[in-house]
């Protein structure tokens, strides 16, 4: 290696490295934020992030609560659904097509 190369911000190979570290923070933040820990195994979802994820109002998963169609619990006035009871309710309504 030669002492006389100064290596510079243009410099290629510092370019794709901070190229790189930005596209990993890029994917990090990503991450972190739709992180949801589970507890004992299971990650539950929000009121609206469901609605938001099945596209259906908010008004349409409280009538599926009232008629007992989504179990979901309440936790200080949020209403919080374990994400493997809305698969289930997928899976339940869940129809093969006719060919």
């Amino acid at each position: 290696m030669d002492n006389d190369n100064l290596i510079t911000q243009s410099d290629e190979q510092i370019v794709f490295f901070f190229k790189s570290l930005e596209n990993m923070l890029d994917g990090l933040e990503n991450l972190t934020k739709n992180y949801r820990p589970m507890l004992k195994g299971e990650r539950y979802l929000t009121d609206k992030e469901v609605s938001e994820r099945l596209r259906l109002s908010r008004r349409v998963l409280q009538n599926y609560r009232n008629e007992g169609r989504l179990p979901f619990c309440k936790l200080g006035g949020k209403i919080l659904y374990r994400e493997s009871d809305i698969q289930r309710m997928l899976d339940d309504g869940y129809r093969d097509s006719l060919r």
